[in-house]
């Protein structure tokens, strides 16, 4: 049995609670270059969109989950999205939202503990994500997962002025 217990955070779904929260991770500028957004939500939508969190995988075809310390801070969020159950693969997201709990190890644990799962409960097949070209420390966190660089994409997104390239890695599972 695959626990989403590691030994210093674990992963679950999203409460009501976490709506400042998410609130805040959407609405940082900040952010929105990784999450290809450009514009503010509302904690009226944020709302309505944890209503519907409780929703299976197989039918919403993403997941999102908070990253939480053992003294039930919530620290990122990890998401799978573009689930597709038919070809048994998904994309792969992952946030922790303050500088100061980055480069501590919590990321490298969640997306171990989000791997096991996707192997052992979803019957996935791969997953995949794809990185900014210059994020050095999220492709080196995927890297070392054991994801590939399987391609480069020339001027895939156009952030602050200029076109960006990001690169789409992969993790067969088995």
């Amino acid at each position: 049995m695959i626990s989403l217990k590691g030994e210093h955070i674990y992963l679950r779904a999203l409460e009501p609670e976490d709506l400042d929260f998410i609130h805040e991770i959407e609405n940082s500028q900040d952010i929105w270059e990784i999450s290809n957004t450009i514009t503010p939500y509302s904690k009226f939508l944020i709302k309505q969109y944890l209503k519907q969190a409780h929703r299976d995988v197989f039918d919403v075809k993403q997941l999102r989950l908070v990253i939480s310390n053992y003294e039930n801070v919530a620290l990122g969020m990890i998401d799978l999205f573009d689930f597709d159950f038919k070809n048994k693969r998904a994309g792969v997201g992952i946030l922790i939202k303050d500088s100061v709990n980055r480069q501590k190890g919590f990321g490298k644990e969640a997306l171990q503990l989000l791997v096991d799962y996707c192997k052992s409960q979803l019957d996935l097949h791969q997953l995949y994500c794809n990185i900014s070209e210059e994020n050095e420390k999220s492709l080196k966190l995927f890297n070392n997962q054991g994801f590939e660089v399987i391609g480069l994409k020339n001027d895939w997104n156009y952030v602050n002025g200029s076109y960006k390239n990001e690169y789409l890695l992969q993790l067969i599972l088995n």
